[in-house]
């Protein structure tokens, strides 16, 4: 066991990113840490569900949350999951029941819109009660927050009146970064109308520092309207909103996606006119499409978290996350047996590593600090070829051939290979077996197959996976394959339908020998 010395002192000069983003927040508080602790915030939208780019961003922040603990243990820290649910409802996401009911309450904050699906208070209820059962299924750590209660009430009043003294200053920082038209009208508080409640953006006619309050003429009556910028009868515009969240709740960190560089960048400015220091963070790139293109909740061209868990475990998809934050990546369907394999190799490989390799091994974040012992004996893509050249989606029958390929195993004695089993069925038959394309083999690929055929035959049933690795090289090499990679090439495209597979001296013991010389059989006739 690494004593809790080592282990910090490791840390500290770690390059794996969720240790160089914690040293922010060490470098942050080099005179000591307030009494509070250190707060983490990660910043959610409920119009819609949440999402898989929701998953990344609460998870990855829980990585640095968990890295800075194990540099300064005894520090408190608290991740807060915010939900802008003050937001004004600005247009119905497709799928929704209600719709017309829906559109007859744009303009109005979420938590005043009323629910479609009759479950809760109100549309932005029912969506936070899905965020938090959400965050809980993962067992995520964290507090929520809801702008509504926030501002209704009082807990964002000391900073909003600190808005309004610094209004000159905010709205200098602001304007430059607008167009024209949108210049001549913009306003950072957005009055709630004290009849419809709907979030009003209309330009100010008047404000009052020493009262707290701002005036603006009735978009309808033209009567001017004062009220107090406190209590939950404004919103601020979202980028002097999410300035005077950091300040209000004393946020430390919080991470953003590429495409809010800008808004981080004036929110950091607006946090500095209000006289406190922006959070520490950095900017992660954007999830691609199967063509490259950025991944859109409005397009529906991404892959949804139910996808993803239809198809391999969730911490699978926290090791995509960990990986290459700032890296462009394409998240599509083909990515997630690579996840799997990786996620296996690098678990198989924490126990013997020193500490510093450890807290370098992806898994060490993912499970904070104390991955599972698990032994995974075959690889996900062996199973997805044997489900494919099997044909068959029954797990007993699935699992005759891995318990022959790993005596001792069963469903009942080794569920993380069974979940495998089942994880493999249901991929292979959505992705694999409806591509698939057996070609005959040409004349000298014929003749390797035979010649394999006749030195698997030698080699008799009870042989190792080496064994029969090694006579699928010699049977290429002997028939003059140049690179073998062609030949490897040409055993997938001949036994498999695939143009990529496994490494073929496990799958024959995995397939078994039997089987493997009638596949060889169907394949040269």
């Amino acid at each position: 066991m690494t004593d809790e010395t080592t282990l910090r002192d490791a840390a500290l000069v770690s390059k794996a990113w969720p240790f160089e983003e914690a040293r922010k927040l060490v470098a942050r508080y080099k005179d000591g840490f307030p009494e509070a602790g250190v707060i983490f915030e990660t910043g959610y939208g409920p119009s819609g569900l949440p999402h898989i780019g929701t998953f990344g961003e609460v998870a990855r922040t829980t990585m640095v949350r968990r890295a800075f603990e194990v540099m300064m243990p005894g520090v408190p820290t608290r991740l807060i999951a915010f939900s802008d649910d003050m937001d004004g409802f600005r247009k119905v996401p497709p799928g929704l029941p209600q719709e017309d009911m829906l559109r007859a309450h744009l303009g109005q904050p979420l938590t005043r819109v009323p629910d479609p699906f009759g479950t809760h208070s109100s549309f932005g209820a029912h969506n936070n009660a899905r965020l938090r059962a959400f965050l809980d299924r993962f067992g995520f750590d964290y507090e929520f927050l809801s702008s509504t209660d926030c501002y209704a009430s009082g807990r964002f009043d000391a900073t909003l009146l600190r808005v309004l003294a610094s209004y000159d200053a905010v709205i200098g920082t602001i304007l430059p970064t607008l167009g024209p038209d949108r210049r001549a009208t913009y306003s950072p508080f957005l009055p709630l109308d004290p009849v419809t409640g709907e979030v009003l953006q209309v330009p100010l006619t008047g404000r009052n520092v020493e009262a707290g309050t701002v005036s603006y003429a009735d978009p309808k009556s033209g009567e001017t309207v004062t009220v107090p910028v406190t209590g939950g009868h404004v919103k601020l515009q979202w980028k002097v909103d999410w300035a005077m969240r950091w300040v209000a709740l004393g946020v430390d960190y919080e991470m953003a996606g590429k495409d809010l560089i800008d808004s981080v960048t004036l929110s950091s400015a607006v946090t500095r006119i209000l006289g406190a220091r922006p959070p520490e963070g950095f900017n992660y790139e954007l999830f691609l499409d199967a063509e490259g293109a950025k991944i859109s909740k409005s397009k529906n061209n991404g892959l949804t978290i139910e996808q993803w868990l239809t198809y391999a475990a969730p911490e699978t998809l926290a090791l995509y996350m960990y990986q290459n934050p700032r890296k462009a990546k394409r998240l599509h369907f083909d990515v997630i047996p690579k996840a799997v394999d990786e996620y296996y190799q690098f678990l198989a490989s924490f126990p013997g590593q020193a500490v510093e390799q450890r807290l370098g091994n992806p898994v060490y974040h993912i499970h904070h600090g104390n991955p599972p012992a698990v032994e995974m004996p075959l690889t996900f893509g062996l199973l997805l070829n044997l489900v494919t050249v099997a044909g068959t989606d029954d797990a007993a029958v699935l699992w005759g051939f891995v318990s022959r390929y790993v005596p001792g195993t069963s469903a009942a004695t080794h569920p993380e290979i069974d979940a495998l089993v089942g994880y493999a069925i249901r991929y292979a038959r959505d992705f694999v077996l409806p591509g698939l394309q057996r070609r005959a083999p040409d004349a000298r690929e014929a003749a390797a197959l035979r010649d394999l055929d006749a030195r698997l035959a030698a080699l008799g049933p009870d042989a190792d996976a080496e064994a029969f690795q090694f006579e699928v090289y010699e049977a290429g090499k002997a028939a003059g394959f140049e690179p073998l990679r062609d030949w490897f090439k040409a055993l997938y495209e001949t036994l498999l339908g695939t143009s990529q597979g496994p490494r073929m001296g496990s799958f024959i013991k995995l397939y078994g020998l039997a089987e493997t010389r009638r596949l060889i059989a169907e394949t040269l006739s």
